[in-house]
């Protein structure tokens, strides 16, 4: 296998991986297997998966392992060419949201998160192809705000700190270069059911009632 993770920028791969079929195809072929084992797995004819199959190898998405002569055919071993795929900013149009700068803009923060899933993810292919060791580092933690201007004094102070500790720990620009993201985000504390019920508008919910 190529890759532990493929980033999907093309607009082929994106048709590709569109069907849900088709992505249960992908997980299954992290361990090789043919179009008959899959067929077989999935309850389908082998012409049906074979066109699926066709689909994911023209868009780079699975590659042939090895062929095996049976009884008339050459049956055809095939695996996921990595074993996760995501989807780039390019890709989804993510890139293009953060205009304005407003780090308190939830479209600020998609873009980042996006950006840092692409990159690491297109980095440490690379530094497994070249036997490296990638170094990265995340901190990850919960706060609790009792109001939004609260956690825009938060983000204001953070931004402070974090500057004035980059400015510690310049190199008077020699050196590798280094990317740090931080985000917020309000925690998910309810099932997508409940979030369902909470979206519908209240009118409706009293007529119902």
């Amino acid at each position: 296998m190529s890759s532990s993770v493929a980033v999907l920028s093309e607009q082929s791969q994106l048709r590709a991986v569109l069907s849900p079929l088709r992505r249960r195809i992908l997980l299954l072929l992290r361990e090789p297997d043919s179009a008959t084992g899959l067929a077989r797995r999935l309850g389908l004819t082998r012409q049906k998966l074979n066109y699926h199959l066709r689909a994911l190898e023209e868009a780079g998405l699975v590659e042939l392992v090895e062929e095996r002569p049976r009884r008339g055919f050459v049956e055809r071993i095939m695996r996921a060419s990595a074993k996760s795929f995501v989807i780039g900013p390019e890709g989804a149009g993510i890139h293009e949201l953060a205009t304005t700068g407003d780090r308190m803009a939830s479209d600020t923060l998609l873009a980042s998160a996006a950006r840092t899933l692409s990159d690491v993810s297109i980095l440490r292919e690379r530094a497994d192809a070249a036997g490296k060791h990638l170094l990265t580092m995340s901190i990850e933690g919960e706060v609790v705000f009792p109001s939004p201007l609260a956690a825009k004094s938060f983000a204001e102070e953070v931004a402070r700190a974090v500057a004035k500790i980059a400015e510690h720990h310049a190199a008077g620009g020699k050196g590798r270069k280094y990317r740090f993201t931080s985000g917020l985000h309000p925690v998910i504390t309810k099932t997508p059911v409940e979030a369902r019920v909470d979206s519908v508008p209240v009118r409706k919910r009293r007529r119902k009632g």
